[in-house]
């Protein structure tokens, strides 16, 4: 259910699209986006919308609800929010205005930063000026619908939630704490062949567990223990491309004491088996 009060003035925009196949299977396609300026008595609330929005504020200040938590959304900051929550957002009480840009999205791209952009509470972050013209290009392109307008509206928003997610990234953890994050995940790289455990990785790293697997998710997309997989994966299709060897001598060289559980694990993670990789790859022109 949606309630709201469209106390904006009359050069608003508010912009709507039905996404074809194209864009569904792009990472991060729209639905609707506007720029509202809104003044002091705007608001909306909204029990569930299946998908996501972006809010930036380019004048005044917003005030937005959700789990019963408030939060500012001040001049020049940005704020990704899952609508599948009932939310609420207004002009922040005190303020003449809100004029802020927003745009409903959607996309395995968007879900892939939920965790980052929405820890769990709201998280208003700064979003760079140099930035803006990808909110014109949204609502320049929306209503076009061809096949161009789709592509550049994806990237758009893409480029959008990359910088956020980048202002994210250098507000989780201290500096000292990133560079030891580094250093765990050149140590993988470096000695992906040899028998890691997690206590290894918090001798290079020293901190705690929990600590430690939230800053290295955090900074790396993904655990260590996926991050040595995903490394000796890589190398595996190196050897197999690059050498002769059977697949139980690269089994061995990337760190497997096992051919099935090396088989396994690769056809798992590339769809093709170790033989069938190299075939493809011989095969190519």
């Amino acid at each position: 259910m949606l309630t709201y009060n469209m106390d904006v003035e009359p050069r608003s925009q508010w912009l709507r699209t039905t996404p074809g196949a194209l864009a569904l299977a792009q990472p991060f396609y729209c639905t609707e986006a506007g720029r509202f300026y809104g003044r002091g008595q705007f608001s909306t609330a909204r029990t569930d919308k299946e998908s996501y929005i972006l809010f930036y504020t380019r004048r005044g200040a917003g005030l937005i609800e959700q789990s019963s938590t408030q939060v500012l959304l001040p001049e020049g900051q940005a704020l990704l929010l899952n609508c599948r929550t009932p939310q609420s957002y207004c002009t922040a009480p005190g303020q003449p205005c809100w004029h802020h840009d927003w745009v409903h999205l959607d996309g395995a791209g968007v879900r892939a930063l939920e965790e980052l952009l929405i820890p769990g509470r709201l998280c208003p972050l700064p979003l760079s000026p140099a930035l803006l013209p990808e909110f014109d290009t949204i609502l320049s392109r929306l209503e076009r619908g061809d096949t161009a307008s789709v592509v550049a509206v994806g990237l758009a928003l893409h480029t959008l939630l990359a910088g956020l997610a980048a202002v994210r990234l250098e507000s989780t953890a201290p500096t000292g704490s990133r560079a030891l994050i580094g250093q765990a995940a050149d140590y993988i790289r470096t000695h992906y062949a040899e028998e890691l455990d997690l206590d290894k990785l918090l001798q290079i790293a020293p901190m705690s567990k929990s600590h430690f697997l939230r800053v290295f998710r955090e900074q790396m997309g993904t655990t260590p223990y996926n991050f040595l997989l995903c490394t000796r994966m890589t190398q595996a299709k190196e050897l197999l491309v690059m050498t002769d060897l059977s697949v139980g001598a690269v089994a061995a060289r990337v760190g497997f004491s096992s051919e099935s559980n090396f088989s396994a694990r690769f056809s798992a993670m590339t769809g093709q088996s170790p033989l069938q990789y190299r075939k493809s790859i011989a095969n190519r022109p």
